[in-house]
C-alpha cells in the first residue's frame, strides 16, 4: 500500500511515516518504480510507535520498545523497566509543574494588579524578587 493509505490506516501524517523511516524506526520495501509499499506489519509498527508516542516515550525508547516489540524472546522485565524509567521521569515533570504553579500562584496573589508600577511578577522575573 502507498503512504497515503498507510498513513490513513495508522492514523500519522505522511511527514511521521517519512521520518520514521529516515531515522530507521521502518523500512517499507519498495516497488519497482522506487515507491514505498508498506505491508500490513509495516502499519501494526507505525500503530505502535503512534501509540508509544502518545504515551511519551520519546524515539529513542520507541526504537527500543519497537525492537522488545518484535523479539518474541524479549523479556517483560525489559519492557517494564522501560516504562517504569519513563513513569519516573513524568513524576519528576509534574513535581516540578507543582511547583511552578504554585510560585506563580503566589505571584499573581501578591501583585495589586493595580495602576501602580510595582510588579512581584516583573520584580520574579527580573531577578530582583524577594517571595515570601
Amino acid at each position: 500500500m502507498n503512504i497515503g493509505i498507510a498513513s490513513e490506516k495508522s492514523g500519522l501524517p505522511s511527514k511521521t511515516i517519512r521520518y520514521y523511516e529516515d531515522i530507521g524506526l521502518l523500512r517499507p520495501s519498495r516497488t519497482d518504480n522506487g515507491y514505498r509499499d508498506y505491508s500490513v506489519a509495516d502499519i501494526h509498527r507505525l500503530r505502535f510507535l503512534q501509540r508509544s508516542r502518545s504515551l511519551g516515550f520519546s524515539v529513542d525508547e520507541c526504537r527500543q520498545l519497537l525492537s522488545l516489540y518484535q523479539d518474541k524472546d524479549r523479556e517483560s522485565a525489559d519492557v517494564k523497566s522501560i516504562a517504569e524509567a519513563k513513569l519516573v521521569e513524568i513524576d519528576r515533570k509534574i513535581a516540578e509543574l507543582v511547583g511552578l504553579r504554585g510560585l506563580l500562584h503566589h505571584l499573581v496573589e501578591h501583585c495589586h494588579g493595580d495602576e501602580r508600577p510595582d510588579c512581584p511578577i516583573i520584580d520574579e522575573l527580573a531577578g530582583e524578587g524577594v517571595v515570601q
